[in-house]
């Protein structure tokens, strides 16, 4: 049980004390991809400006400030840049997120809930037309740490 950071010696769930740590530039980098009909790719690639991926890029932000209400043991955290960029293919969009802190723990919850919720919203834009859709991919791509 000692190698799960959230798990105490007796089994007990936990929030990690990082109150001992010190300050660190921390960065962290997710993708998501959202599979989807060649149809259904081209719609949205038409739609104008304001359209359903830039509603997919607001809520992967916000849901990237919210992720310490969603992960019930991470800690809130002081996020100094959020970005997310959504990439549509011939039958695919693909979502990456990006999350930065200056912190003493790392940001990784972040950018995995923002491109997780960034797909989310584009599979609630395009269902009525594409019921076979599916969030596939959902990853940790880059982690870094520097000091301050």
């Amino acid at each position: 049980m000692s190698d799960f950071s959230h798990v105490d010696e007796s089994g007990a769930v936990r929030m990690v004390d990082v109150g001992d740590k010190v300050l660190s530039r921390r960065r962290a980098v997710a993708r998501a991809t959202v599979r989807m009909a060649p149809e259904t790719a081209r719609g949205l690639r038409e739609l104008p400006k304001g359209d359903a991926l830039a509603t997919a890029q607001v809520a992967g932000i916000m849901a990237a400030k919210r992720t310490a209400d969603l992960i019930p043991l991470c800690h809130p955290l002081p996020l100094t840049v959020v970005r997310v960029s959504l990439d549509v293919g011939e039958s695919e969009v693909s979502i990456t997120a990006t999350s930065e802190t200056t912190a003493q723990t790392g940001v990784e919850m972040e950018a995995l809930v923002a491109a997780s919720v960034a797909a989310l919203t584009v599979y609630d834009m395009a269902k009525a037309v594409d019921k076979g859709m599916s969030i596939t991919d959902v990853v940790l791509v880059e982690k870094t740490k520097e000091a301050v």
